[in-house]
C-alpha cells in the first residue's frame, strides 16, 4: 500500500480519498450522538444567527472566531449538525492535503507524494473526536496554512510580507483557540534559523499576531463588549480553557492520545538514524521539532482534554512518519508495509469498536459516545418554542430546547447567580433577563425562592409545572 501512495498522481490521489471516506463515512452514517462541544457551537450559532453578540448577548468563553464560524453555519441551516460532520471532515481532509503539498514543494524528504496525506487522515481517524466540529480543529488549519510562510526567509528583505501573513494566520488560529497563541514560539523560531535579519522578521511575525487582535479589540470596543471580552476569552482561556471542559475524561482521551504519540516515537527513533543531505533539510527537521514541543505545550495548557486534541500530534507525525515508511538499504523491505497495516487495523478496530460486543471491556476504552449529553426525559414535555434557561451545569435540556440568552455557559452564570447577596449582580442579571425572559427557568440549584424575592418583576411571574420537580413556567 506505501509503494502505491509514493506517487504523486491523481489517481493516489482518488484513492487516498475513498479509503479515508471508507474509515469515517460508516460510522457516520449511524448518526452518532451531539457531544458537548457541538452542543456548546449549536447554542452560540443560534444565538449568533438571531442577531446577538458574543460577550455582550452571549455569556461563554468559545474564542470569537469559532462562535463567528458556528453563527455562518447556522444561518445555512437551523441547528446544522451533520454540516459540523461535514465541515470537520472537510477540514481534515484540506490540512492533509495542504501538509501534503508543503512538504513536497520544499523537498524535506526525498520522495515525493501522498504518503505524508495518508498518514495524516488515517491516524486522524483513530478517535471520533476529530469528526466533530471543534474550535481547536478550526483554529489549526489557520496554524497548517503558517507553515508555507514561514520557510522562504532564507535572506533579508525576501518578501517580509509573508512573515506578517504567518503572524497573521497563528493570530487568527488563536482567536478560535487561544492556547494556539502558543505557535508564535515556532514563527520566531523559523525566524531564527532562517532569516537573515531576525530582529526585523520576528517584529513582523509579532506584528502580524497582533493584527486580528486589535481588529477584534476594536470591534468590541465600540460594541461595548470589550471588558467582558478581555475576561471571557483571554482571562478565563489562560485560567480554564473553556474547550477542555466539553472533553471527554481523562481515562478515555488520554490513552486515544497515547497511540498517535507511540506511533510518533517509534517515527522519531527511526528519523535520528536517518542522515539529510541538505542543510534545508535539516533546518525543517529542527523546525519540525519544535513544532513537536509547541504541540505539546498546546495539549498540556487543554490538559489534553480539549475536543480535537489529537489533531495537534498529527502534522509531527506525518512528517517524521516519512523517514518511518521510507526502505532502508539491505533490510526487508516488507517492514515499513507490515507496520502500516497494522496502525490501519488498530485505527479501524478501536474506530469502530463501540459496534462489536465486548470489545470496549476488552480494550478497556469506553466509545467517546457514551459521554455525549442525552436528552432528559423529565424535560420533554416542555414546549419546544420556548427558550429555556438553566441554573446548573446540566446542559442537556439545550438538545431540544433553545437557550435564553445571555446565560449560555453556567461557570460564567455564577458570576452573578453565585453573588446573589450582592447588589450588583442583582442589577446585572435584571438587565440581562428583563427584556427578554426565558419561557421556562430549570433550577438545578434551588435558586428561584431567592430570586423571587429580589427580582419580582421577573421571576415573580414563573409558576412551577406540575410533575417537574425545579421546572418553572413563564405565565
Amino acid at each position: 500500500m506505501l509503494r502505491f501512495f509514493r506517487s504523486a498522481l491523481p489517481a493516489q490521489l482518488l484513492v487516498l480519498l475513498v479509503l479515508v471516506l471508507a474509515l469515517r463515512l460508516p460510522l457516520l452514517w449511524l448518526d452518532p450522538p451531539v457531544s458537548a462541544a457541538e452542543l456548546r457551537l449549536l447554542l452560540l450559532g443560534e444565538g449568533i444567527g438571531a442577531g446577538a453578540w458574543p460577550y455582550r448577548d452571549l455569556y461563554d468563553g468559545t474564542a470569537p472566531l469559532a462562535t463567528a464560524v458556528a453563527g455562518a453555519l447556522q444561518l445555512a441551516w437551523n441547528r446544522p449538525v451533520l454540516l459540523y460532520r461535514a465541515s470537520a471532515l472537510v477540514i481534515l481532509l484540506f490540512q492533509a492535503l495542504r501538509l501534503n503539498n508543503v512538504l513536497n514543494r520544499a523537498d524535506v524528504h526525498p520522495e515525493r507524494g501522498y504518503l505524508a496525506a495518508l498518514t495524516y487522515l488515517v491516524v486522524g481517524s483513530l478517535s471520533t473526536q476529530l469528526d466533530e466540529l471543534s474550535p481547536l480543529l478550526i483554529g489549526h488549519t489557520f496554524i497548517i496554512l503558517s507553515l508555507s510562510a514561514l520557510l522562504p526567509t532564507s535572506r533579508e528583505g525576501y518578501d517580509n510580507r509573508r512573515l506578517f501573513r504567518a503572524g497573521f494566520l497563528i493570530g487568527l488560529a488563536a482567536l478560535c483557540y487561544l492556547p494556539l497563541g502558543l505557535f508564535v514560539g515556532l514563527g520566531l523560531f523559523a525566524v531564527l534559523i532562517f532569516a537573515a535579519n531576525s530582529f526585523r522578521s520576528a517584529l513582523l511575525l509579532v506584528c502580524g499576531f497582533g493584527s486580528p487582535y486589535a481588529l477584534v479589540a476594536t470591534v468590541f470596543l465600540y460594541i461595548g463588549a470589550l471588558p467582558n471580552f478581555a475576561q471571557m476569552h483571554l482571562e478565563r482561556a489562560l485560567s480554564v480553557p473553556v474547550a477542555s471542559i466539553d472533553g471527554l475524561p481523562p481515562a478515555v482521551a488520554w490513552p486515544l492520545l497515547a497511540g498517535p504519540a507511540v506511533l510518533l516515537l517509534l517515527a522519531l527513533l527511526r528519523t535520528g538514524g536517518t542522515a539529510l543531505g541538505l542543510v534545508f533539510q535539516a533546518k525543517f527537521r529542527q523546525l519540525m521539532l519544535v513544532w513537536l514541543l509547541v504541540a505539546l505545550a498546546v495539549l498540556a495548557v487543554g490538559r489534553g482534554l480539549a475536543p480535537g486534541s489529537p489533531v495537534l500530534l498529527l502534522p509531527p507525525l506525518t512528517y517524521f512518519g516519512l523517514f518511518l515508511w521510507q526502505k532502508v538499504p539491505g533490510r526487508a523491505g516488507w517492514a515499513p508495509e507490515l507496520l502500516f497495516l497494522v496502525v490501519l487495523g488498530t485505527v479501524f478496530t478501536i474506530r469502530y469498536r463501540d459496534l462489536v460486543p465486548g470489545l470496549q471491556g476488552l480494550l478497556r476504552l469506553p466509545a467517546e459516545s457514551r459521554f455525549a449529553p442525552r436528552p432528559a426525559p423529565a424535560y420533554a414535555r416542555l414546549r419546544a418554542a420556548g427558550t429555556v434557561l438553566v441554573l446548573g451545569p446540566d446542559r442537556r435540556p439545550y438538545l431540544a430546547h433553545p437557550a435564553a440568552r445571555p446565560y449560555l455557559d453556567w461557570p460564567l452564570a455564577q458570576e452573578d447567580f453565585g453573588h446573589l447577596n450582592e447588589y450588583a449582580a442583582i442589577v446585572r442579571i435584571a438587565a440581562s433577563l428583563d427584556g427578554q425572559p426565558p419561557a421556562y427557568v430549570i433550577d438545578q440549584r434551588g435558586l428561584m425562592p431567592q430570586l423571587r424575592y429580589l427580582l419580582p418583576g421577573i421571576f415573580g411571574r414563573y409558576e412551577a409545572v406540575g410533575n417537574q420537580p425545579g421546572v418553572y413556567q413563564r405565565r
